[in-house]
């Protein structure tokens, strides 16, 4: 018995202008892995690769070269027996550690997507990842993402987006005149007081260093929850103001390229962030989140998890690894409806939640 592996690629266009703080997006581009045993060529397993413009440290120009390569080197190094038997991808495991092995650390979406159709495969090919609650429908509870633009078109997405139920919100901040994000956020809070509304910031590191103790001040006074990446990743000023922030400082960008484990705790211990927030296709995959989450509790530190633009093949799979835990706040994984031509799927958000759907009995 052998694995049989190809990969296909689709271009999934967005529904709408998805504006991001590296500009706007049209589609966006994925790779997918299929894989099955030649002795049951019916079964396959499908997992879904796709890099962020921009932003991923695989976002190549030889991308797809060492996609080729890894799943060439794949059926010599696993087989579908020792998959069944080892059904969660963890980094100190030797059969998924003889996986990594042929996938380079700077290419985290390649290990997401093997990762995936690889559990896909050893559950039997039905979109199954991991065995759990999230199978039966308990929903996750989820924030509702709100897209960069003008002002009338903000403010349009968190109307629909509170009259939906979402309770927790999060807003990009730092591409608008800062006094006018300030007022967008007074008007939130005025607003909807009633509904008790969890506001999020993501700065993806638009604030300058000598300014930006100034302006979390300020946005202090909106009573927000966490600001993602205040300033950009990697400068020496990020210790002194996880310490001196009057918001608690998540990180996401800051995390990016670091893969040794011993490297992941100092990071951590350093700069001593409240929050980490991880994208499996940026963040060294499901094992390498685990891991980070593993350190992060650890540490004492808060986690939540999110999508990164994938399709529903990819958003299931998150979705079923983020329900191996006792989620508790609410997570980033409500992508699934910002393509024209998604794959089917019976992911559903609904009242602020995101769960599968059950089949008719």
């Amino acid at each position: 018995m052998a694995l049989i592996i190809s990969y296909t690629t689709e271009t999934f266009r967005f529904g709408f202008k998805a504006r991001t703080s590296r500009g706007l997006m049209k589609d966006k581009l994925s790779w997918f892995i299929t894989v099955l045993d030649d002795a049951h060529p019916d079964v396959t397993g499908v997992g879904e690769c796709g890099p962020l413009p921009g932003l991923s440290t695989d976002d190549t120009p030889d991308f797809e070269a060492t996609l080729k390569d890894v799943l060439a080197k794949l059926p010599g190094v696993v087989t579908l027996a020792d998959l069944q038997a080892n059904p969660h991808p963890t980094l100190d495991n030797a059969v998924w550690q003889r996986i990594f092995a042929i996938v380079p650390p700077t290419f985290p979406s390649i290990r997401f997507g093997l990762e995936t159709a690889l559990l896909d495969l050893a559950h039997g090919g039905k979109k199954i990842i991991f065995q759990n609650e999230f199978l039966q429908g308990k929903p996750l509870p989820i924030n509702g993402l709100i897209w960069m633009g003008d002002l009338d078109f903000m403010m349009h997405q968190v109307n629909e987006k509170v009259a939906q139920g979402f309770r927790c919100i999060k807003l990009k901040v730092g591409g608008l005149d800062f006094d006018r994000e300030c007022e967008i956020l007074q008007y939130l809070r005025k607003r909807y007081f009633r509904e008790n509304i969890t506001l999020r910031l993501d700065a993806n590191g638009a604030f300058k260093t000598g300014e930006v103790l100034f302006k979390l001040t300020e946005l202090a006074r909106m009573n927000i929850h966490s600001i993602e990446q205040p300033i950009k990743p990697g400068l020496v000023e990020m210790e002194e103001l996880c310490r001196k922030s009057p918001i608690s400082v998540a990180f996401d960008e800051e995390l990016i390229g670091v893969e040794d484990s011993s490297e992941k705790k100092a990071l951590l211990s350093r700069l001593g962030p409240a929050f980490i927030i991880l994208k499996p296709t940026l963040h060294g995959g499901l094992a390498g989140c685990a891991e980070w989450i593993s350190i992060a509790e650890s540490l004492g530190m808060g986690w939540w998890i999110t999508s990164a633009l994938e399709s529903n093949v990819g958003l299931n799979a998150i979705c079923q690894f983020t329900a191996n835990y006792p989620v508790t706040i609410p997570q980033g994984l409500g992508t699934g409806a910002i393509y024209e031509n998604n794959v089917p799927s019976r992911l559903k958000v609904k009242g602020g939640e995101i769960f599968l759907e059950q089949s008719p009995v």
